[in-house]
């Protein structure tokens, strides 16, 4: 309908009944549209349609990396927010000065798994660090995680006899009712070793139904995982390196953010941490990256 709309202007300003702007504009429009179903057609795997859990934990850096830790919280949940998602805070660590050791978000929505799949691994930042008296160059790391969360739709059997259950108080905020009762909780599936913590909700009930959907989600990844060794044991072996290294870098006294995995960088650094990252999941999920700056990696 798009290219039928671009063609009729195309022909109207021919006869001078339309401007070469407004040609210009429909055909922006057209180019756009096709460059997103052409991105949409990308997520065509069973878990891409799912909502995602979504697990940041600070690295090397100490008190730096905490902070950091606690920007990219805030770039996903800009993200998430721009993006139509909704997010729930599952479990969460405070820093010791500042900042957090670790946060795991529940990102619902359809396709959240599939467009943050490859926010999986090392993120670096660069900059001088507001928490150093003598105004140093800073380098500080955190990891991210993102698992898909299962629905209905996916059955995952566990047997209860392999689980271990234990609660405690939760560590967050939340008041006094969090700092009396023990509802968070925290649930270890013995056969595989995979733990999984919950202190989102009031109710301990209701933590331990949020936490058995975590853990059947980790167990579904993790079939995932052995599928993909079976179908291709080097391309799988190639994915966990990646989802283990150094993805991207934000060098922000330089204005730069670079994707080391598909060559994508912006020197728009204070959008990116707004939450405009949207080119880089394309960039990633299209297997293509482009430049919009000409600045060299560090």
């Amino acid at each position: 309908m798009l290219v039928d709309d671009a063609e009729v202007l195309l022909d109207f300003q021919k006869e001078g009944d339309v401007t070469e702007e407004e040609v210009d504009a429909k055909y922006q429009e057209t180019l756009e549209a096709m460059e997103d179903l052409e991105f949409r057609s990308t997520l065509d795997h069973e878990e891409d349609e799912l909502s995602a859990i979504l697990e940041i934990n600070a690295g090397a850096g100490g008190t730096e990396a905490c902070d950091w830790s606690e920007m990219l919280l805030r770039m996903y949940l800009m993200w998430a927010e721009k993006s139509g998602y909704k997010v729930s805070q599952l479990n969460r660590q405070d820093g010791d000065v500042a900042g957090i050791k670790s946060v795991e978000l529940e990102i619902a929505g359809d396709y959240a798994y599939g467009m943050l799949k490859g926010e999986n691994g090392v993120h670096r930042l660069v900059r001088v660090s507001p928490f150093n008296s003598q105004g140093k160059r800073m380098t500080s790391f955190s990891s991210v995680f993102v698992h898909p969360l299962i629905d209905d739709r996916i059955e995952v059997e566990i047997n209860p006899s392999d689980l271990d259950w234990d609660t405690f108080r939760s560590s967050g905020a939340g008041g006094q009712h969090v700092n009396k009762t023990e509802s968070a909780v925290r649930v270890r599936h013995l056969p595989s070793g995979i733990v999984v913590e919950c202190q989102e909700e009031r109710s301990q009930h209701m933590n331990r139904d949020k936490a058995l959907q975590m853990l059947k989600s980790r167990l579904y990844e993790r079939e995932l995982q052995l599928k993909m060794e079976e179908k291709d044991k080097v391309e799988a072996q190639k994915m966990k390196n990646e989802w283990g290294s150094q993805i991207r870098s934000y060098v922000l006294d330089d204005r730069r953010v670079k994707d080391h995995r598909t060559g994508y960088q912006t020197s728009q650094t204070d959008a990116v941490l707004g939450g405009d990252i949207d080119a880089f999941l394309k960039a990633f999920l299209m297997g293509a990256g482009a430049t919009t700056d000409g600045s060299e990696e560090e």
